[in-house]
């Protein structure tokens, strides 16, 4: 199977470049998996969707302002460095994505700060392909205050603009909870604390994972074939809450329903690990990439936002949904103007 089979040509004014002016007030177009037939609705409808007995998982990672602006400390004039802060490896060492990754070299000094005085200094002491380094920061007291005060929000790059102190609460869930992702489980910005409460009242359990989002899930593909596709190890927390709802769930055929790619990674890589025994709390790295072909052992239903055209995301949703049943329902979206990508509309596929 080729990446370029996952392709498909969208306008590029339907790229979401701010997010709904509410926060559940997106489109959702509903898809079923068994007739492949869809239909247009709003996330509002989402909870009426939902039977009882049904067990919703989120992704509580928090995104943290993981772009740090800075400058070479030897040559302070010397240009502009941008790092994207992607993964914590220990205390003080982050892997981050530099640009331009030319310019800077192992060994080199990285001086990042704000407008306001505040300051992070790291050291390059490893790089790797396309540039990818890794960061040792001086130690400071309390990192992450700090880097609230110097980081931005990590905006993606199709979102053509400046991030603002906006970002800082509308690209997070109101659930999140546990720092260490450099980009949103976008399925999760729909939800509002009176959205949850109504799934709530309908008899559905609503559970948690976390799964910091790294170069695993948003990581361009540089290959052509999808079997040759290996993506990033990323850290994840399944608790005993969860786990056990799960295991209730499937032993009287209730519905699992996900939100989002990186709630469907973290819990087939559970189920997977597990090997057909029941699920048990453990935390980990999961590098999973369902394609095609995937057999889904845990998850039934899965909200998702739409996707770029030949990523890994979008063979995930191929595989849950089916190749040409996922890119008709896209072709359908982009015919009725859908807003795509991590600020727009969503899918429901069950």
């Amino acid at each position: 199977m080729l990446v370029s089979d996952f392709n498909f040509e969208l306008p590029e004014e339907l790229i979401a470049q701010q997010p709904p002016a509410e926060r559940s007030g997106a489109r959702m177009l509903v898809l079923d998996r068994q007739s492949g037939r869809w239909r247009d609705a709003w996330f509002s409808d989402f909870p009426d969707l939902l039977h009882p007995g049904d067990v919703l998982v989120l992704n509580d990672s928090r995104v943290i302002p993981a772009r740090l602006l800075g400058h070479k400390a030897s040559v302070a004039q010397s240009g502009k460095i941008e790092a994207l802060l992607t993964q914590q490896v220990n205390e003080w060492e982050w892997t981050a994505l530099v640009r331009p990754g030319r310019k800077v070299l192992l060994g080199d000094t990285l001086v990042f700060a704000s407008d306001n005085g505040t300051s992070l200094t790291a050291e390059v002491v490893d790089r790797g392909e396309f540039g990818e380094r890794l960061l040792r920061f001086h130690p400071v007291p309390n990192f992450f205050s700090q880097l609230e005060k110097v980081g931005h929000m990590p905006l993606p790059p199709y979102i053509r603009r400046q991030d603002t102190s906006g970002d800082r609460q509308r690209y997070q869930t109101v659930f999140a909870e546990r720092p260490g992702s450099a980009a949103a489980p976008t399925a999760g910005l729909h939800f509002t604390p009176e959205v949850l409460e109504r799934i709530r009242a309908r008899g559905v359990t609503v559970v948690f994972i976390t799964l910091h989002v790294g170069l695993g899930t948003f990581q361009p593909v540089r290959v052509d074939r999808v079997e040759d596709i290996r993506l990033h190890a990323e850290p994840y927390t399944l608790p005993a809450q969860t786990a056990d709802a799960i295991n209730a769930a499937l032993a009287e055929n209730r519905r699992v329903i996900a939100a989002g790619t990186t709630t469907v990674r973290t819990l087939e890589h559970c189920a997977l690990a597990a090997k057909g025994r029941p699920l048990a709390a453990h935390a980990g790295t999961t590098s999973i990439f369902i394609s095609p072909g995937y057999e889904f052992r845990i998850v039934s239903g899965l909200l998702t936002n739409f996707h770029l055209p030949q990523s890994t995301l979008l063979m995930l949703v191929s595989a849950f949904a089916g190749r040409e049943a996922a890119l008709a329902a896209y072709r359908h979206a982009i015919a009725e103007r859908y807003r795509f990508f991590s600020y727009g509309d969503c899918m429901f596929l069950s």
